[in-house]
């Protein structure tokens, strides 16, 4: 069964989780597992690709195979990315304009992808041989929110249906 949001906004990740091991804090796991499974996206006055955000948890994305939705262009299958606790991130440039101007109506998403997400309330390293031997890690990958147009307007009102 997938479960998602139906009335706003994009549902938090953890609704995603098929694996977590406990801490001895309520409500704080030492590590969670999560996949994207495709399910549909129909919510209404909202920005639908994951949104803005920063973590009280370090988390490791990784993509098997397909186009994650939140960055289509520059990350590719087989390829990862480590956000840090609270370390700014969200989707790309492109994506972001793309869900901005883009008509509300239901769709399908992640069909043809299988993407994970590892999170925990640890602090995770990347080796001398991750950052620096291998010569995988994308140094310009901050460049993908350069250009972002402002579209907030806080005084606009959504339609009435």
């Amino acid at each position: 069964m997938t479960v998602n949001s139906v009335a706003f906004d994009h549902a938090d990740p953890s609704i995603f989780t098929v694996l977590t091991c406990q801490s001895m804090k309520p409500g704080v796991a030492i590590a969670d597992f999560v996949i994207f499974p495709p399910r549909w996206s129909v919510t209404e006055h909202t920005f639908r690709p994951p949104y803005y955000h920063r973590n009280c948890m370090s988390e490791f994305m990784g993509l098997i195979y397909g186009n994650y939705e939140a960055k289509e262009d520059g990350f590719l299958p087989g390829g990862g990315s480590l956000h840090s606790m609270m370390t700014p991130h969200g989707p790309d440039g492109t994506c972001f304009q793309k869900a901005s101007a883009a008509e509300l109506k239901p769709q399908k998403i992640a069909t043809g992808t299988m993407a994970f997400m590892f999170e925990t309330s640890l602090s995770l390293t990347v080796t001398k041989y991750g950052n620096d031997i291998c010569e995988k890690v994308d140094e310009n990958y901050y460049k993908c929110w350069q250009g972002m147009k402002r579209l907030f307007a806080p005084d606009k009102k959504p339609d009435s249906d």
